[in-house]
């Protein structure tokens, strides 16, 4: 018995040693970041409906609002923009 766990103990450890441990890179984008070298311009924090539209064109659709405050969304080609009342408060670039 004794010498069943000590040449299981040793096949474990063989085992170990020959694969290795696995390991992997894990990359961390922030949010607020992660289309920054996209070369897209979104708008900025505060501005209001009507200079967006005025700046980026009509949005290709718009969804609500919904909630309380209400959030309206703006989706257009490359980018989603995000209003409480009419102000925006946050635009996203969609992946590539």
């Amino acid at each position: 018995m004794k010498l069943l766990k000590g040449l299981a103990m040793s096949l474990s450890l063989a085992v170990t040693m020959a694969f290795g441990v696995a390991t992997a890179d894990e990359v961390r984008v922030p949010v607020a970041e992660q289309g920054k070298n996209a070369g897209i311009e979104v708008p900025k924090s505060g501005i209001t409906k009507a200079a967006v539209e005025q700046k980026f064109g009509a949005p290709q659709s718009i969804q609500g609002p919904v909630g309380d405050p209400p959030i309206t969304k703006w989706i257009y080609a490359g980018f989603t923009v995000y209003f409480e009342y009419d102000r925006v408060i946050h635009a996203v670039i969609h992946h590539q």
